[in-house]
């Protein structure tokens, strides 16, 4: 009992004299201290945004899922209340909302209001009504006859920077399409976006292995001088225990502290998450929690994983009271056991490549993102393998060259360390890319243009009967031209017909590119994700009334074929002109759907007056830009953010990167200055010092293009996407890690030539 007692008291003793030599070692102590707390905190500050966001996540989605249409009811009655969806933009803002009108006088509330806005009154989002306060913003209110009433509360948002609106009618009905119901909130379990669910998962394991490669590096900030104060205390009697008891320590302190300015960089990192996603995305401050199961395994393994560092970066060294020996014998790594991760990933991933079930539930979730981080974590136990067995065959070159080469082959495991980060990273970012990428071919594509008509309006199953005249005489509207559509089918009752888009020329240029058209032409439309469909020829075409065929169309062989624009409208697989269906040029007898729209050019508001227009006559009705970017520019903007992370990711792991490059160039200071000495030149050592990098670096990129490109090509199966590598995005990842390099080799090399001086030599 008396001798554990008395290890205790050592362990103790030599753990608080760490502690001690960690806070007051003078100038140099505080600075390592502060460099290590510094280090660390920003690391914890990035791991908890990240433990973080599930949190917030579902408060969002709880608040868009409490307010959600609830129970259907089958009458009206005093507890119900008619809601109609609604959409429209404001230049190129998205603002949604409800459309409301009580049945009774105890109809259910909103989530976020106090009250059912009364008829010709509407609540806001602090956001929306921000917007309609700026400049033309008077113009939204109009659109919904309503002035604003007051501002919707938090739990009815989404976010803070939602546009979102409930207005109160006094004139809706079912025949608008609303549905009566009793409550708020259905009760079901919301559903995301496969895809978007997929970049979450894969963005989180992107950002937590680099951050805790980072961490790791941070708390080996100043280990020679750490090194030279043990040696000191070996001096004095401390045994090899000890020594080892006082490292973990003074590594301890700097977790400790990091922990706290972790906690700092959490807060001020939780007001400026919200203004880096869009609006859609934004959370309120107070949704980044971070989850507990979380934060504890963060406040505990932080400091443990430091003090492990620590103790495993002490097994390659020995300190003895006059100095400090680095063991540099080579050790032959073993490939089976490297390949265990990533076959693991593989295994978890290859079940989704079919595709994601419907309802993506956390068992799904788990399996994402178990198999991603396993499949990135083979990135990490494979680059060692993969650096010596390159290096072993390397020879020959000039002298910088064997230099550098000599250098890793007796050991690889500093410079390693210092790439593969980098390599994680850049696996990731291409992974993410290629999904990416694959969401811009799905969503963009050409789009019509703008030259001849703007806009088009939809029916969307609405009676359309005034609708032309109402359009024609809203301010800005020059012309409104009509399409309509027919069904091709051999009698009323063929569940196998083909539909038909029909209008003049001018009119379908808006639907698809056309080689040529004159009056009497047809075209066989396709688009792609869409199956082809081959109608029969000679098959009648019907109109509006479905039992009364307007003619009996032969569709000819070899159709002229072409590719739809994406539009709000269901792809239909022929277009055709009235002369080829032999119906007359005012589409009488068809069923007109689309009214499309020329705009005044000297009006830029004119599309603001049309929506006001469509608004009071089909509040639910789609209307469609031609020319419309806002969509591919959203994208756009999405890949620069994604562009612009990766980026900064790379400089982060960069930061830990050259903090491992001083450190070697640190530990070989005596063998440089005896080089230098002997008359190697600058330029030698400096090249030398870039091959040690550059090397790995290749070797790390190699690796974490094949890897990368393997997840990509699962997530892309697993989203039902075509599988396609994004070679410019590998390119530019490519050239940014090589533009890193040279930057990092440069930032070392003033600390290169100091350490070239003579004086380095003084103590042998």
């Amino acid at each position: 009992m008396t001798a554990q007692r008395s290890r205790r008291i050592e362990l103790v003793t030599a753990l608080l004299l760490g502690v001690r030599l960690s806070v007051a070692g003078g100038r140099s102590g505080w600075l390592r201290l502060a460099l290590i707390a510094a280090g660390v905190g920003l690391g914890v500050g990035m791991l908890l945004v990240l433990a973080a966001a599930p949190t917030a996540v579902a408060a969002r989605e709880q608040r868009r899922n409490d307010r959600a249409s609830g129970a259907v009811a089958e009458s009206a009655g005093p507890g119900t209340l008619l809601v109609l969806a609604v959409e429209s933009r404001f230049r190129e803002e998205p603002v949604r909302g409800r459309i409301l009108r009580p049945d009774g006088d105890r109809p259910p509330v909103p989530p976020g209001l106090d009250r059912v806005p009364a008829a010709g009154e509407m609540f806001v989002s602090p956001a929306l009504a921000e917007l309609i306060a700026g400049p033309g913003g008077a113009v939204l209110p109009e659109r919904w006859s309503a002035r604003v009433a007051g501002t919707i509360a938090p739990e009815g948002l989404s976010g803070p920077d939602e546009m979102w609106f409930y207005a109160g009618s006094g004139t809706l009905t079912g025949d608008d399409g609303a549905e009566r119901i009793s409550s708020f909130g259905d009760g079901r379990p919301p559903s995301t976006d496969a895809a978007i669910v997929v970049l979450a998962i894969i963005g989180a394991a992107i950002m937590l292995m680099p951050v805790l490669a980072f961490v790791t590096t941070a708390v080996r900030f100043g280990s020679e001088t750490r090194e030279r104060q043990l040696a000191a205390i070996r001096l004095v009697g401390a045994d090899g225990r000890m020594t080892r008891l006082i490292a973990a320590g003074d590594t301890l302190v700097g977790a400790l502290l990091g922990l706290v300015a972790g906690g700092a960089v959490f807060l001020g990192l939780r007001t400026a998450v919200g203004t880096l996603l869009p609006a859609d995305f934004s959370p309120y401050p107070t949704d980044l929690r971070p989850v507990l199961i979380l934060l504890v395994l963060i406040l505990l393994l932080v400091p443990a994983g430091a003090v492990l560092v620590t103790l495993a970066a002490l097994r390659r060294v020995v300190i003895e009271p006059l100095g400090v020996v680095r063991q540099s014998v080579p050790r032959r790594r073993r490939l089976w056991w490297r390949l265990v991760p990533p076959a693991a990933g593989l295994a978890l991933l290859y079940p989704l490549a079919g595709g994601l079930p419907e309802e993506i539930g956390d068992g799904t979730r788990g399996q994402l993102a178990a198999g991603a981080i396993l499949l990135l974590t083979g990135v990490v136990v494979l680059l060692p393998w993969l650096v010596q067995a390159l290096v072993r065959r390397l020879g020959g070159g000039g002298v910088a060259w064997q230099l550098g080469v000599r250098r890793l082959q007796l050991d690889s495991d500093t410079a390693v360390r210092s790439v593969s980060g980098i390599a994680v990273s850049v696996a990731g970012i291409i992974a993410v890319q290629g999904l990416l990428g694959a969401s811009i071919a799905a969503t963009g594509g050409a789009q019509a243009p703008a030259e001849r008509f703007q806009a088009v309006a939809y029916t969307n199953g609405a009676d359309g009967t005034g609708w032309p005249a109402a359009l024609t005489g809203t301010p800005g509207v020059e012309a409104v031209r009509l399409s309509g559509y027919g069904y091709l089918q051999t009698d009323s009752q063929d569940q196998n017909g083909a539909m038909v888009r029909v209008g003049d020329c001018e009119v379908l240029r808006q639907y698809a590119p056309l080689p040529s058209c004159t009056d009497g032409d047809a075209f066989a439309a396709v688009m792609p994700g869409w199956d082809k469909i081959v109608q029969e020829p000679g098959t009648a075409f019907f109109g509006a009334d479905g039992n009364v065929p307007l003619s009996s169309w032969t569709v000819p062989d070899n159709l002229p074929e072409v590719t739809l624009y994406p539009g709000e409208a269901g792809p239909m697989p022929y277009l055709a002109t009235p002369g080829a269906l032999k119906i007359r040029p005012d589409l009488s007898g068809l069923t007109t759907d689309g009214h499309l729209i020329r705009l005044d050019p000297a009006r830029p508001d004119a599309i603001e007056q049309v929506r006001n227009t469509m608004t009071r006559l089909a509040p639910a009705a789609p209307l469609q830009l031609f020319g419309d970017q806002r969509i591919g520019n959203q994208f756009a903007g999405a890949r620069q953010v994604v562009q612009a992370c990766a980026v900064l990711l790379l400089l982060f792991i960069g930061a830990s990167m050259l903090v491992n490059v001083t450190e070697q160039l640190r530990e070989r200071r005596r063998l440089l200055a005896v080089l230098a000495a002997f008359g190697t030149r600058r330029r030698t050592l400096s090249a030398s010092v870039l091959y040690q990098i550059a090397i790995p670096a290749s070797a790390g990129l190699l690796l974490a293009v094949l890897v990368g490109g393997t997840l990509s090509a699962v997530l892309l199966a697993a989203t039902r996407a075509p599988v396609t590598i994004d070679w410019p995005a590998i390119s530019l990842v490519t050239a940014t890690v090589a533009a890193m390099i040279m930057a990092v080799t440069a930032a070392g090399l003033p600390l290169l030539f100091r350490l070239l001086q003579v004086q380095e030599l003084r103590s042998e």
